[in-house]
């Protein structure tokens, strides 16, 4: 067997056990994710699971990453440059908390973890881009790093929230509800006729095209930014 063959082989098996052990996860919890229940149902022997993730809690590790990512693959294919921001935005948050609802497990898991990983990070990364879009629209009066962070606050403890009461108690527009708030909060109307919003605005607007203007270094730059940085800090304590 060639060397590619070998690692391709390699890669199929890894999958299949992870793929397996997914199964596993979302039927009875992280508790019935044990080596040898895994093993036996990939079809492989336990040895072998300590040859690709090394335990059981990189087998954990490995599954949790799997399922993140090709959730976060789903929302990335999702995204269309001619959609309106806002609706993105919302649109993108109802996938989230459904993932969330839908695979209380797995959220469990990760929460266990208090980690990051590539997959968690691509999917800072797709709601980076659509709150980039609201900035660039002239909608957003909150720096981008204030508005992802109160939008993730937001969503995690709403998935938390209604994981933590029972499917026939769940209020399952406390998600909406929630984030309508946000946006409240961190966007300013197409109509809207306060000059300070506007202020605002334009300001977190102007910021996103100062990394392309012509004619200036990389310094100057930098230092228009902090400038810009500063003033929209100081709107948003007021």
């Amino acid at each position: 067997m060639t060397i590619d063959a070998e690692a391709s082989s390699r890669a199929g098996l890894r999958a299949h056990i992870i793929e397996s052990a997914a199964r596993l996860l979302r039927e009875g919890g992280a508790a019935a994710v044990t080596t040898r229940r895994a093993a036996d149902a990939a079809g492989v022997q336990p040895p072998t699971i300590y040859r690709l993730f090394g335990d059981k809690d990189g087998l954990l590790d490995a599954v949790a990453e799997h399922v993140m990512a090709r959730h976060v693959t789903g929302k990335a294919a999702h995204a269309h440059a001619d959609e309106d921001p806002v609706e993105a935005l919302r649109s993108g948050w109802h996938a989230q908390i459904d993932f969330g609802l839908s695979n209380p497990e797995l959220i469990r898991l990760m929460n266990a973890r208090h980690g990051t990983s590539p997959a968690i990070e691509a999917g800072i990364k797709v709601l980076q881009a659509r709150i980039h879009s609201l900035a660039t629209a002239g909608l957003l009066h909150v720096s981008e790093r204030r508005a992802l962070d109160m939008i993730h606050a937001a969503g995690t403890g709403a998935v938390q929230a209604l994981l933590e009461t029972p499917p026939e108690k769940r209020d399952l527009g406390l998600a909406d509800a929630l984030l309508d708030a946000v946006l409240t909060r961190i966007t300013r109307p197409r109509s809207a006729k306060n000059k300070t919003d506007s202020t605002t605005s334009t300001t977190v607007t102007f910021a996103t095209v100062v990394p392309q203007l012509p004619g200036l270094s990389t310094a100057e730059r930098s230092l228009m930014l902090e400038w810009l940085e500063r003033s929209i800090q100081t709107a948003q304590q007021h």
